[in-house]
Parts: structure tokens; C-alpha cells; sequence
């Protein structure tokens, strides 16, 4: 079965949110909400596809001097299996927006149950609500 590295992050804003994006119509696993984040390309490390990930899809910037790792999630799907590791993030320049037709929304951990997600995600968020 094949691996796919994916690299994700909870950007945490003053008021101890979390963004969530809404996969656009069209992707696979369309209209759950998931961590910002994306695949790791070859010879990229898993903070610097973040890095990358974060200024295509939501136009800002970050360093991976910000980027604490937090946690990982491994979830086996049918046709592949995810190591995703999840960073926390508190610092970047310029003010998130969608720049892929994703919808965003700043959510509180204990609420994000509230959002349908992927099954990789779930395991994460008790995670964020403790560490939070």
C-alpha cells in the first residue's frame, strides 16, 4: 500500500481558534473540513511543504522557526495510507484568506466536532483541545 506524506497545521490565533478549511467542490473528500496543509513533494522536508502549502493556499507566510511539531496521525484508507504530521502554529504575516475556493472559519477545539472532517483528522482534535 502506498504512503502519502501530508503536512498540516493548526494556525492558532490570539483568541485560541483553530483554522479549519472546507474542501472545495470537486477534490476528494469534498465539503469536510480539514487542517490547512498538503502533500510533501519530493525533497521537501514536511515544514517546508508547509511552508509552501500556507502561502498557496491561504496567501501567508510563516517560518519554520514557528512551525512546533504537536502531533501525527496515521490513518489507513482504501487505496492508501496517511502519516500526516500536525504542527501549531502562532505567527505568520498577512491575514489568511482562501485562495483555492476553500471556505474558512476560525473554530474552538472543543467545538470542531461540530465540523465533519476526515477520518485522519478526528484523532487530533483532543489533542488540540487539551493542548489548548
Amino acid at each position: 500500500m502506498k504512503v502519502v506524506l501530508v503536512s498540516a497545521v493548526a494556525l492558532i490565533d490570539p483568541d485560541g481558534r483553530v483554522l479549519l478549511a472546507q474542501r472545495p467542490e470537486g477534490k476528494s473528500m469534498a465539503g469536510l473540513w480539514e487542517f490547512p496543509g498538503g502533500k510533501v513533494e519530493k525533497g521537501e522536508s514536511p515544514e517546508s511543504a508547509l511552508i509552501r502549502e500556507l502561502h498557496e493556499e491561504l496567501g501567508i507566510d510563516t517560518w519554520e522557526s514557528c512551525l512546533a511539531p504537536l502531533t501525527f496521525a496515521s490513518h489507513g484508507y482504501e487505496d492508501f495510507h496517511l502519516v500526516m504530521p500536525l504542527f501549531a502554529c502562532r505567527k505568520w504575516e498577512g491575514i489568511p484568506q482562501a485562495q483555492e475556493g476553500q471556505t474558512l472559519k476560525w473554530v474552538r477545539p472543543r467545538d470542531m466536532r461540530d465540523y465533519p472532517m476526515p477520518p485522519a483528522d478526528l484523532p487530533l482534535i483532543p489533542i488540540l483541545r487539551d493542548w489548548l
